[in-house]
């Protein structure tokens, strides 16, 4: 299968994975009805958000979760589908064998790099990994590798940092192996102990401490005490959005990030190292024609907005509201979102309706 033809064909089942604390991707198997993804993309949380390219964000949960494998299952409760469901290879890849790596990395979604397997058997801590010069970068942790012929070989997992295209992926081999253990158990929200391998029930850990061996088991204190706001900016941000009426878990687009959505309006927001907390949307680009009058038009807008502001990116037309952290207080935070949400759905049709501005679609 070329790689064109993979995106074509599988697109549908390559899921994009949404924490509070960053993105990953991941792929759905028909035949277990679960979602395969790292473990250190779900990070310790009992649920997270996917996005796919024919549904709506949903909440899902992690009901398997694997540290030692770095392998983690969500299960959800969305009809997902494909054109031709996902399999796992049976053959193990050789040396020299090509590879192409399908995810969402830097939360572009739906990005394919091809390479080659550089090595097919490659021990790391007693791990044997794949390991291929397929570009993978962040984002792109979860997702699957495909052979020539279409079927997965792989988990892509990690890459060695400042090296070139020096990435390695988890064989299908250990994914089938803990399929077949979580299945055995019959129940949902399995730990699995990375000293002794036992598959646990959540239930049976006390204080976080294996039953089976006695060995400490982190990711069962993550989930336990789960998420909680990074600093008390993100915490204002985040009351502030479920003060405007949007689901916060929903919202969240990973690390000190979040998106809205309004009618046809699409609101992301960032709070940056720097204090400065920017929230904008792109309503249209600019018409062929016209220019001058949506030009003015936006200036007289500017002239009398609170909060917003009209600019111009890339021929796009933006609207935005930029604060410092310091001066973010909830209610004048809270007018100023909720104007953007509101003005925002309303300006995207009105300037392609009265000025031609061309609608942006959708990637």
């Amino acid at each position: 299968m070329t790689t064109h033809e993979l995106l074509e064909t599988y697109s549908d089942s390559i899921i994009q994975i949404i924490t509070p604390t960053g993105t990953g991707t991941g792929f759905f198997l028909e035949e277990y009805d679960l979602i395969v993804t790292n473990s250190h993309v779900v990070d310790g949380n009992k649920e997270v958000v996917i996005n796919t390219s024919k549904k709506k964000k949903v909440i899902s949960k992690v009901v398997y979760d694997d540290p030692r494998h770095d392998l983690a299952f969500v299960k959800t409760t969305v009809k997902l589908s494909n054109k031709l469901p996902l399999k796992l290879a049976q053959k193990e890849v050789d040396n020299g064998d090509k590879v192409i790596a399908l995810g969402h990395p830097y939360g572009l979604k739906y990005s394919a790099t091809e390479g080659i397997v550089s090595r097919a058997k490659r021990m790391e801590e007693n791990i044997e990994y794949i390991q291929i010069d397929a570009a993978i970068n962040p984002g792109n942790s979860g997702g699957p590798s495909f052979n020539k012929d279409g079927q997965v070989v792989g988990v892509n997992t990690f890459i060695i940092r400042d090296s070139n295209n020096l990435g390695f992926a988890l064989p299908v081999s250990y994914v089938k192996d803990a399929l077949d253990g979580y299945l055995k158990v019959k129940k949902e929200n399995i730990i699995r102990c990375p000293s002794c391998l036992a598959f646990n029930l959540e239930e049976t850990i006390e204080k976080s401490y294996c039953p089976n061996c006695g060995k400490k088991i982190k990711v069962a204190k993550k989930r336990e005490e789960g998420y909680t706001p990074s600093e008390p900016t993100v915490e204002l941000i985040e009351d502030i959005i479920t003060e405007i009426g949007k689901d916060i878990k929903i919202s969240r687009m990973g690390y000190k990030r979040w998106e809205i959505e309004e009618g046809s309006a699409k609101i992301n927001i960032a709070y940056y190292d720097n204090g400065v907390i920017e929230s904008d949307t792109y309503l249209c680009r600019l018409p062929k024609d016209n220019l001058k009058e949506i030009y003015t038009y936006m200036l007289k807008e500017n002239a009398k907005l609170d909060y917003l502001t009209f600019s111009i990116h890339d021929n796009k037309v933006l609207l935005s509201y930029i604060i410092i952290n310091s001066s973010l207080t909830k209610e004048v935070g809270g007018v100023a979102l909720k104007r953007l949400v509101e003005k925002a759905d309303f300006y995207d049709d009105y300037m392609i309706d009265n000025f031609g501005a061309i609608k942006i679609e959708e990637e």
